[in-house]
This record gives C-alpha cells, sequence and structure tokens, in this order.
C-alpha cells in the first residue's frame, strides 16, 4: 500500500528528538517530520550503527517502514524496540508490531506481544476482542466463502487503488499520473496520483479502454478515492489541500488531505465546485462515501474528536446544499488505530478498513451494518480471500449481482505495489437425477450417464447408482446436454440450461426398452389383449378372463414368476374415486389368480387410478369411448 503514506490519514508528526548529540539524528528527525522515510531511513541506520540507539530511534525507523506498508523491516525494528526498551514501548507500536509480525506470517510473536498489550491495556477494544476470541486467526481463516478473485491486466508498475462504480459499467480509480515522471513525492520517490475512468464488463469484471477524469479535478499532486451520486452528476473525492492551484499546508507544513465536490459536464469532463465546510487546512478529511439515501456523507479524518489516527465520521447533507455537523462514529468502530477507505452498499452495508480491530495482519476488510439512525452494528472481518496477511482495502460491491472489486498489496501480485482485484461470486449447480425405465419408473443401476458441453465434447461419465442416482457440479449460465444409456435399451438425450444462481437442479433419465417388449412386461411376452372393464366396474370380464388364464398358466410353468399386478382407470369421474377403483380391480384381478391355484406370496397388486394415462385423456378433455377404453387397463410387472 505503498500509496497510503501521503494519501491515508496517517499524517502525524512524529516527535523531534531534543536531546540527540549527533547531526545525523537531527536530520533525521527533520526528514522523518517531512515523511520523506527512505532518506530518514538510512540517517537513522547510520545513528544505529554507530551505537547510537533510544526507543525512539527504533520506533522511528518501524514506523518508516510500516507506513511503507514493508512489514518485514517494520518487524525488525519493532522487534529491537520490544527487546531493548520493553519498558518505554507505546501503545500504538505494540499495536504496529503486532501487525508486522501477523504480516510476517510470524504469529507466534504476535501472539505473544498481543498477550502483553491485552495484559497492559485490557480495557481497550483490541484487548477485549483477544479476550472474547484469543482464537482469532484460526477463526478468520475457517470464514468458508464461495467468492473467488482475480488481479486485473489494467494495473500498472504503480499503484491502482480504490475503485469506485461510475454507472452500470464505468469504474473510476486512482492510478499514476500519465506522464509517470511528472512529479514524485518524498515518501517513496513515487508519482503522483490521479483520477482514471475504465469501461468494465459486467459478467467478467475486465476493465479497459483507461483514460484521465477530464477538467480540473487532477492537479499535479495527488486525487483519489471518489463517489458518485445515483445520477452520475455529483462527484465527492479526495484530494491533496490544494485550492486554485495553491497547495495549503498546516503550522508543520505539510499539504493535508481534503473532500473535493464536482458536478458533471459530459464527455468525461468535471468541474469542481466546491471544498467542502468539513475541511480545513490543519487536519485531513477523505475517502468519502453515501449512504443509500444519499443524505449523509461517511468519510475518514483526524480531526479533533478522533480516538487514533484516523476515525470514520460522517455529515448530514441538507435540501438546500448544506452541511450538517461532522458526527463521530463511536468506539464501536473506531480504534486508536487507522479506519479509512469507505465504501456503503445498497443495503446500507459500510465496508471500511482497519488495523486496529484483530485481523490477519496490515489494513483489513471489515463490514457493518448501518441502523436506521446511521450508526454501526457488529463489526465482522471479512476473512479470506479478502483479507491476506498484507494490506487489503477499498472494496465496493454490488450485492445482487455478488461481484465488486477491491485493492491489495499481497505477495502473490505481480508487483509490490497496491494492485486491482475482482471478485466475484463462486456459481455452482448441481445436476442430479434418476436414470429410469420410462415405463416401470424402476431405477436403472449401472447404466451410464454422459456429461456433453453445447458442441458435443465429452465432460464426465458416471454410472447410474443402485437406486439409479447420478450426479454432476456444474457452471452457472451454462448450456449442457445429458445422453443416458444401457443395455437392452433405447439411449435418450436431453439440453439443460443452468440458471445465473448456485443452486440444484434435478433432471431424471427415462429409458424405452430396446425391442417390442419390455424384459419385465409378462404381458406383452405373452402377446396378452389387454385386461379392460367396464366402466365403473371391477369384475372380470369374460374377454378378460381369457387373457387372465395365460397369466395363469406362465406362472404355472414357470414357479419362480413374481407378479406385480397393476390396475388404472380412465380421467373420467372423480380422481379420488377412480384410485379406489382402479385397487379395487387389481385386487379382482389378484383373487382370480389365486382362486385358480397361484399362491399369494407370489402376488401383489396395486391400483394407480388415473395417474398413468397412456393417451391425451386426462380431465375435462374430449375422447371417444374407445380412447378411453384404452386407459381402463391390467398390467402384469414380472418382480426381480
Amino acid at each position: 500500500m505503498r500509496y497510503i503514506y501521503t494519501l491515508l490519514l496517517t499524517l502525524l508528526l512524529f516527535p523531534i528528538t531534543g536531546n540527540s548529540q549527533i547531526n545525523h539524528l537531527k536530520h533525521g528527525d527533520k526528514l522523518h517530520d517531512k515523511y520523506d522515510y527512505i532518506d530518514a531511513q538510512e540517517v537513522y541506520k547510520k545513528v544505529v550503527e554507530r551505537g547510537h540507539t533510544s526507543a525512539q530511534i527504533y520506533s522511528d525507523l518501524g514506523d518508516s517502514y510500516y507506513f511503507q506498508s514493508d512489514y518485514k523491516e517494520a518487524a525488525v525494528w519493532y522487534q529491537r524496540l520490544l527487546s531493548e526498551y520493553p519498558e518505554e514501548v507505546e501503545k500504538t507500536h505494540y499495536l504496529r508490531a503486532i501487525q508486522s509480525f501477523k504480516s510476517n506470517q510470524d504469529y507466534n510473536r504476535a501472539e505473544e506481544v498481543l498477550q502483553t498489550y491485552t495484559f497492559k491495556y485490557g480495557d481497550s477494544p483490541i484487548a477485549k476482542q483477544y479476550e472474547q476470541d484469543p482464537d482469532y486467526l484460526q477463526s478468520l481463516k475457517e470464514i468458508e466463502s464461495e467468492y473467488l478473485i482475480k488481479e486485473l491486466h489494467i494495473n500498472v508498475e504503480g499503484s491502482d487503488h480504490s475503485p469506485a462504480f461510475y454507472g452500470k459499467n464505468q469504474i473510476v480509480f486512482s492510478s499514476p499520473a500519465i506522464e509517470h515522471i511528472r512529479n514524485t513525492h518524498d515518501w517513496d520517490g513515487g508519482t503522483f496520483l490521479d483520477l482514471f475512468i475504465a469501461d468494465r464488463d459486467t459478467l467478467d469484471g475486465w476493465l479497459g479502454n483507461k483514460r484521465p477524469i477530464q477538467g480540473n479535478v487532477n492537479t499535479k499532486l495527488h486525487e483519489s478515492a471518489a463517489v458518485f451520486t445515483k445520477d452520475g452528476n455529483t462527484m465527492y473525492f479526495t484530494r491533496n489541500n490544494i485550492v486554485d492551484g495553491k497547495k495549503r499546508k498546516d503550522k508543520e507544513d505539510v499539504i493535508r488531505l481534503k473532500i473535493f465536490k464536482a458536478t458533471y459536464q459530459g464527455k468525461d469532463t468535471w468541474q469542481v465546485v466546491e471544498d467542502l465546510p468539513i475541511n480545513d487546512d490543519s487536519f485531513s478529511t477523505a475517502y468519502p462515501a453515501l449512504n443509500a439515501a444519499e443524505d449523509k456523507l461517511y468519510f475518514s479524518s483526524d480531526r479533533e474528536g478522533t480516538l487514533g489516527m484516523s476515525d470514520i465520521w460522517y455529515v448530514d447533507l441538507h435540501d438546500d446544499g448544506s452541511y450538517g455537523e461532522p458526527v463521530h462514529l463511536g468506539n464501536t468502530i473506531n480504534t486508536e488505530a487507522r479506519e479509512a477507505f469507505l465504501f456503503i452498499d445498497e443495503n446500507d452495508v459500510l465496508y471500511f478498513s482497519s488495523d486496529g480491530h484483530l485481523g490477519m495482519g496490515g489494513l483489513d476488510i471489515f463490514k457493518t451494518q448501518l441502523d436506521a439512525e446511521g450508526k454501526p452494528g457488529a463489526i465482522e472481518n471479512l476473512g479470506a480471500p479478502f483479507n491476506s496477511p498484507q494490506d487489503d482495502f477499498a472494496l465496493i460491491i454490488e450485492p445482487e449481482k455478488e461481484m465488486g472489486y477491491f485493492t491489495s498489496n499481497r505477495e502473490d501480485a505481480k508487483s509490490i505495489n497496491d494492485d486491482l482485484y475482482y471478485f466475484y461470486k463462486e456459481c455452482k449447480i448441481l445436476l442430479e437425477g434418476i436414470l429410469k425405465d420410462k415405463q416401470t419408473h424402476a431405477p436403472l443401476a449401472g447404466g451410464t450417464v454422459k456429461l456433453l458441453d453445447s458442441d458435443n465434447g465429452l465432460i464426465a461419465e458416471v454410472l447410474a447408482a443402485d437406486d439409479g442416482f447420478y450426479s454432476f457440479e456444474v457452471e452457472c449460465s451454462s448450456y449442457y446436454i445429458l445422453q443416458g444409456s444401457k443395455e437392452g435399451y433405447t439411449p435418450e438425450e436431453m439440453a439443460v440450461e443452468t440458471p445465473g444462481q448456485s443452486g440444484s437442479i434435478t433432471q431424471d433419465i427415462e429409458l424405452e426398452v430396446d425391442g417390442p417388449c419390455h424384459p419385465n412386461d409378462l404381458g406383452c411376452r405373452l402377446a396378452l389383449q389387454p385386461i379392460y372393464f367396464d366402466f365403473d366396474k371391477h369384475n372380470i370380464r369374460p374377454d378378460a378372463a381369457i387373457e387372465l388364464s395365460k397369466v395363469l398358466e406362465a406362472m404355472k410353468m414357470y414357479p419362480a414368476l413374481v407378479i406385480h399386478i397393476e390396475s388404472h382407470t380412465d380421467s373420467r369421474g372423480d380422481d379420488d374415486y377412480n384410485m379406489a377403483l382402479s385397487d379395487r380391480r387389481a385386487q379382482s384381478t389378484m383373487k382370480w389368480l389365486i382362486d385358480n391355484g397361484i399362491e399369494a406370496k407370489r402376488l401383489t397388486a396395486k391400483g394407480y387410478g388415473e395417474s398413468r394415462l397412456v393417451n391425451h385423456c386426462a380431465n375435462d378433455v374430449p375422447c371417444t369411448a374407445e380412447e378411453h377404453q384404452l386407459n381402463r387397463r391390467s398390467m402384469f410387472i414380472i418382480q426381480d
């Protein structure tokens, strides 16, 4: 997070050592106070090499690396401070040491220092959080997230950060000025930052066609962290304190940060119209965010009343264009460290970054639900993959689409600078079903089910389980082809289109017997004529008795045969009545066979009413008597 050295609200002045005996130390203090940490680091290290050490030198060296997000070097100097001057360690340096150790994944040392801090400052928010969950790091690692992240190609060698939604398909973010060598700031020799616009693909998050915002927004110093009203006509953004082309400084000769208001002029052009009245030359005000109703402007500041290095505040926006008095958001969210990089989604969930709440190292991203009065609720760490041992900040999100962007300088990035990342919800569909016989609905264990893509390319292949079950994990918003097959059956193929949200789809596959007869259909094997019943009757007709005699003889010839008798009705009459009627017919058929010498244990019978019609003659559909009669039938199914 290299650019934060100037932009983050941590522009505190480090105390000058009054009793230094060498010019090196005096020179180092002067550079340190001017935020030129690279020169200060070299001067201070020369002092240490010559044997001159103190708690202040170690803490200043640690801080100089800490605010450059060089946590590896910061940890070295904080460790020397803790080891050599344990009684002179200030409260804030315990916290920075803990963060530095965690960023280096030295969790044991971080735990030791955190225990010491908790013992000394038991009433602090971090100490209370730690006491409530001493295994917080493990808890954060166990947070289950369905989100995936990817680094964006639009990132350059310098720092790209602080994205903001602009309209439906554009992003505004901060990036090194076009000239790249226009000016450099003292902190690390990096170039100053401007606001840029990029087009975005709302499906895959891609950003392209990067160009600077036109108008008088960008200056020769830093611009960053914008937010736009929903109508796209007003922008609030962060800038170094420069008004009408002139730099303004505080009493310590520091150029602070301010929030400015600009209006849209057309064609990517903006005109700055207001230096907000909540600003002042003596403190910083930055990182604006609008609530859903756009009647409150939230921001980060180190003004009087701030608990730590920078706190979150808000101000009411009145209909007449005036502003209320700044309101501190309280100590539930604000700490003795840094809170900044604000974003509020359409549901009034406030996202922010902090190194004052328990986290994974460096700045972590947190969220809290704002209530009707705009006050925060419980604070929640987002965990991985949003947070890492390094700095993670400036998250924006579209909740309904479950996607967004954030900034990080995590170690697996392409460079050590801040880079933009896109995140999106991992969308998976469970495609499952039963491979079954189309006529009997019996499961077809051992059958094959294939999953193919839209070009008929094979993706996966499984065997149906004993109950015919199969399943595949597939992508959302995709087109697939299912193929089911089994020996003795005609293969079946069907198309499946998946929805755009995670979930499950049930798609049974029914196969027809390959040949004139189903292997379990005794009636077909014996070429039986249908066993018909008269309308609303269940007695065995003479023509039916002839066909039943064929079943009788077959069962006598093959004593191992076990038969299930199905009886069906047509759709005329009440559904429940037909179900009962069909069951009486099934029982009547079974009784006839038993009466003629077949053991009852070899027979089962069930009525299905009008639930399995063989033609179109459903309720209220005009049909002939012959068409209705086709549905009044009995079937004889051989049981395995």
